[in-house]
This record gives structure tokens, C-alpha cells and sequence, in this order.
């Protein structure tokens, strides 16, 4: 078939998607009777289902068959939006408890009334001062680990810390190990720097470690990124032998460690960070975006001595440095004990809400910790993630499907529920909706 009769295949079928005559769950012929009816060479007939998914409007599904995709909102579960007031959040976490807002009203009070207020509207050092960055360490040496001032560094929260060290650390084209189902934010940094990112599957709480083994024998792997404390979306907490495996992979085949602590701080007496077994290869990135406020973009990373210099350079050609009366409320907030507050009253705060999903969603099977602020929720085969995300946003409840952390083709069929954003009765509301929208879908 000429290229432009292959092109206008691909044209119009897009066009009846988008133009509803071929309505959200429509499954198309099977590639042979595409390739049939339109004179195609299967191959070809392959490769306009293939453009058409990487358009986003159609799915294809191992044993079952390619399907029209609902039209879910562009960059749904990946990008933040601005959502009406009526829409309740359940795609991303800005946990936040009673009084916050006070306190960030008296430590702006503070800041002015005492110091040398012209001495923040200045350029400070990329990384942070000295003494910002002997703070930051004392706070990620309670992680479990021995960080210094002179390892560490201040960012503009976790997403920062993870492209920094996608710029600063790999070249375009290393390979980068990553859970099967990882952070989204950290797709998106390996796309800007061009990593490609190879997917390990899953063997309990954690990465399989053969599975990984097998994979740097075969392909020149440079890092892995890695979630041990508090996996997201899969709430997952790895072992200490876990944790000691795969250092030892790590130190065998000369890798880099990527260790995602975001959010490590909703777990009490996890085993020591991976920063603390392989310190010589990690780079450990840490945010205070979630134990203490979204719009407070601090956060921190400590990595060995040698690649410091690398990451303050990146730093400088992104944000040049963290803004300072930013920096300095997080810094004075650490020093007087109230992140320590903050991050207890959350864990409590993740704990209650669990129990609530547990209530509303027990029936439906959802993995999750018991004090992480997400749910995972599997769906029956014959179940479709998309129809379920679309149908409850025209309930004005927004979810994110599996799509955004999915890095291999198939991508399963599952929504991860935000539990940190909404108040616990509008949140019970809209779980109690999840789980109707969900029964219904199974029901049809």
C-alpha cells in the first residue's frame, strides 16, 4: 500500500475516534482483518495500530484485542492541571493539616523581623550555604544514613533532585534499570536527558534481583532508579536483604543508584536506606514537597564526593539555586523541630486515611501501605482503566490510570488513588464513588 493511502487510513481512522463514530471500548478488527479489508500487508496493518496508539487513542491488550481509548484530559495523571473547584483530587498528593498555614504565616513574620532580609533577595550558592547544607544533611542522617554538608545539596524539591541527576550524572542513551511500574516524574527526566529506561519486573516487595542481574549481562546498564521505602504507586517497603542483594549488583557490574526517599518519611523503622550500604554509588534524593508542604519546593540529595561538583552545575543551569526565603523557612523549621512535628502528625494523618480506603475499598483487592498516602487498585480483565478514569471525571472526581507509570507496552489495567489531597469526608465520598464506578464497569 503507498505510503499516503497508509497515511489517510491512519487520518480517518483517527478521525472517527475523535469525531465519536467510533465510541470509547470499540474493538477494532483484529491486524489480519485489518490487513484483509484494507489490502494491507499485516506488517503495515501492525504499524497503523502502532501510530494510533502512540497517538493515544487506541490500547492494544495482549489476548483481547485492540480498543478505542476514552478521551481522557491531555496529560491526565502526569501533568498538573488546573481543576475547577468542584473537581476532588485523587491524582496527586499536596498533603496538608490543621494550622500549616498559620505556622507558614509566623515563620514569614519571623524572617522579616530578625537577620538580614536584603541578603535573600541576593544569588546564594547553587547547592545552598554552608550552613544550609550542614541542616540539610543533620535532616537526611535521620533517614538512616551518615550525609555530610559537604555531600549534600539543597534543591527545588525531589523532582529537581532526579532531573538534576539525570543531566549531571548519564549521557543521552544510558541505560537506566526501573521498576516495571515506577514514578512518573522520573519518566519524564529521562526523556528530557534521552535515557533509555529498561523495565525489571516485580518479585515481592520489590525489583526482581535475578531478573535485574540477567538484564546488566546483557545490556550495558549505567544506574537504577530505585523506590526501597515507600514505593509509589505500589507501596512497597523492601527488605534488608533486599536492600544488601542489590548493593551487591550494584558493586559487581560498576552501577550507578538513583534512591527515590520522597516518601520515606511516612515509615517508621524501615531498614537502612541504600545510601547507607552502597554509599560510594548512590545518589540519595530526598523533598519536603510532601511532609511538609507542595508549594515549599525544598528538598535535598547526597551523593559521593566526586560528583558534587557535576550536580551543582546542573543546579546552576536549572534554577540556579533554591529561592532563599524558601530555603530559609524549611532550614529554621528543621533546626526548631517542626518538620519532625509535621512529619509525625502526617504519618498518623496516611495511617487514618488507609483505614478509610480499607473500608471503602476492601471488596476491590487495593495494595497499599498502611500509612502511605496511595492506593493502587488492580481491575478485573475485563475491566478497562481509561473508562473507569473517564467516567469519574464526569463525576468530577480525578484519577490517574496506569498509563503514566508504565514503562513496558502492556500496561496494566489499574487506577493509583492520591489519599493527601482532599478532606477525609469528601474523601470517603469519593472513594464510596470509586468503588460504585468500579462495580458498575465490572457488572457490564
Amino acid at each position: 500500500m503507498p505510503s499516503s493511502h497508509y497515511k489517510q487510513l491512519v487520518d480517518q481512522l483517527a478521525a472517527d475516534i475523535r469525531a465519536g463514530r467510533l465510541r470509547p471500548g470499540t474493538r477494532l478488527p483484529t491486524h489480519r482483518e485489518l490487513a484483509s479489508r484494507e489490502g494491507l500487508a499485516l506488517a503495515t496493518a501492525t504499524r497503523v495500530y502502532a501510530e494510533l496508539q502512540v497517538m493515544g487513542l487506541v490500547s492494544g491488550e495482549s489476548g483481547r484485542g485492540t480498543f478505542v481509548k476514552e478521551a481522557l484530559p491531555r496529560g491526565h495523571g502526569i501533568d498538573l492541571r488546573a481543576w475547577n473547584d468542584d473537581t476532588t483530587e485523587l491524582t496527586f498528593n499536596s498533603p496538608t493539616l490543621p494550622g500549616q498555614a498559620e505556622r507558614y504565616r509566623t515563620a514569614l513574620r519571623r524572617l522579616a523581623a530578625k537577620g538580614d532580609p536584603e541578603a535573600l533577595l541576593r544569588y546564594r550558592p547553587h547547592g545552598g550555604t554552608d550552613e544550609e547544607r550542614a541542616i540539610a544533611a543533620t535532616h537526611l542522617t535521620k533517614r538512616g544514613f551518615a550525609a555530610t554538608a559537604p555531600s549534600s545539596l539543597l534543591v527545588s524539591g525531589a523532582q529537581h533532585g532526579l532531573t538534576i541527576a539525570a543531566m549531571a550524572l548519564f549521557e543521552p542513551g544510558d541505560v537506566v534499570a526501573v521498576d516495571a511500574l515506577t514514578y512518573p516524574g522520573f519518566k519524564l527526566a529521562a526523556e528530557f536527558s534521552r535515557l533509555e529506561l529498561a523495565a525489571v519486573p516485580a518479585a515481592g516487595d520489590g525489583m526482581d534481583l535475578d531478573a535485574l542481574a540477567d538484564l546488566c549481562r546483557r545490556r550495558p546498564v549505567r544506574a537504577v532508579y530505585t523506590m526501597p521505602t515507600l514505593h509509589n504507586p505500589l507501596g512497597w517497603v523492601a527488605n534488608a536483604a533486599w536492600r544488601e542483594a542489590l548493593a551487591g549488583i550494584v558493586r559487581r557490574h560498576g552501577l550507578m543508584l538513583i534512591e527515590d526517599g520522597a516518601y520515606a518519611f511516612l515509615v517508621e523503622d524501615a531498614p537502612p536506606p541504600l545510601a547507607a550500604i552502597a554509599p560510594e554509588a548512590t545518589v540519595y534524593v530526598s523533598s519536603l514537597s510532601k511532609s511538609v508542604a507542595t508549594g515549599l519546593r525544598v528538598g535535598s540529595i547526597s551523593a559521593p564526593a566526586a560528583w558534587i561538583p557535576k550536580l551543582e552545575r546542573a543546579i546552576r543551569a536549572t534554577t540556579w539555586n533554591t529561592p532563599a526565603t524558601m530555603t530559609a523557612i524549611v532550614c529554621g523549621w528543621i533546626e526548631d523541630g517542626t518538620v519532625a512535628k509535621l512529619e509525625a502528625e502526617k504519618r498518623r494523618d496516611a495511617a487514618q486515611r488507609q483505614r478509610v480506603a480499607a473500608e471503602v475499598l476492601g471488596a476491590l483487592n487495593p495494595v497499599s501501605h498502611p500509612t502511605s498516602y496511595f492506593v493502587w487498585l488492580p481491575l478485573a480483565p475485563e475491566v478497562r482503566s481509561d473508562a473507569i478514569a473517564m467516567a469519574l471525571m464526569r463525576e468530577r472526581i480525578s484519577v490517574s490510570t496506569a498509563h503514566p507509570f508504565a514503562v513496558t507496552p502492556h500496561v496494566p489495567h489499574a487506577i493509583r488513588l492520591a489519599l493527601g489531597s482532599v478532606g477525609m469526608d469528601e474523601l470517603r465520598r469519593a472513594l464510596g464513588a470509586v468503588a460504585r464506578v468500579v462495580a458498575d464497569q465490572t457488572d457490564r
